[in-house]
Formats: C-alpha cells, sequence, structure tokens
C-alpha cells in the first residue's frame, strides 16, 4: 500500500486553505483511492463538485512529484446533506469504520490518514 504520509499533509493543506473560499472541512477519512469529509460550503463558495475536482487535482499533482503516477482516486463523488445531529453521528461512525471494513487497520482508531481540520460550522 501507497505511505500516504505525504498526501495525508498535502490535503490537510489544501483544506486549511479553502477557508478563505469559504469552504470549511470538519472530520475526515483519507482512503488510498477516495476520501470521506464532512464538509459546509458558505454561500459564497465555489460549487461542491467544482471544489471536489480541485482537491482531486491537488492531490494527483501531488502524488505525481512524489512519483506515484496514473489514476489514484474514484471517479465522481457522492455528497449527502446531514440534517441533523444524530445523522451526523450516525455517518461519522459509518465514515470512522471505513478503513476497518476495508482490511486496512483492525481499529478505526488506528487509522493514521483520518482527523479534523477544523469546525465545519459556519
Amino acid at each position: 500500500m501507497l505511505d500516504q504520509d505525504f498526501v495525508h499533509e498535502a490535503f490537510v493543506s489544501f483544506c486549511q486553505q479553502a477557508a478563505d473560499r469559504g469552504v470549511l472541512v470538519g472530520r475526515y477519512v483519507l482512503m488510498p483511492d477516495h476520501i470521506h469529509l464532512f464538509v459546509v460550503f458558505a454561500p459564497h463558495a465555489p460549487r461542491p463538485s467544482t471544489w471536489v475536482q480541485s482537491l482531486k487535482v491537488f492531490l494527483a499533482k501531488t502524488l505525481r512529484q512524489h512519483g506515484h503516477g496514473g489514476t489514484h482516486w474514484q471517479k465522481g463523488f457522492f455528497d449527502h446533506v446531514l440534517r441533523s445531529s444524530e445523522s451526523y453521528a450516525e455517518k461519522w461512525q459509518y465514515v470512522k469504520e471505513n478503513p476497518v471494513r476495508a482490511g486496512l487497520v483492525n481499529q478505526a482508531n488506528d487509522w493514521p490518514y483520518q482527523g479534523e481540520v477544523g469546525r465545519a460550522d459556519l
């Protein structure tokens, strides 16, 4: 499996800078070929599809700079609007367990490529 430390660092940096454009990233789990993340978009922010595409391009460029060519990310993206705190907790638990379901770790907290960039609220 690809050592993702440099990808993780690039992802966090990209998300921190996104706040300047009204995109606030909260919790996330970075997987080898996709990302689960909780994001809030301000009214003046880019459309989610535009922002996700720029994130994918940025991370693919980072991978190429480290000698990893080819396709890295699943095509497209799926978004879901969370409508309650119960929904948030349920969805986060599902996302957090993704590395376990993928057989990458035995316990979710052992996955090193997860965290919270900042509070995802405006």
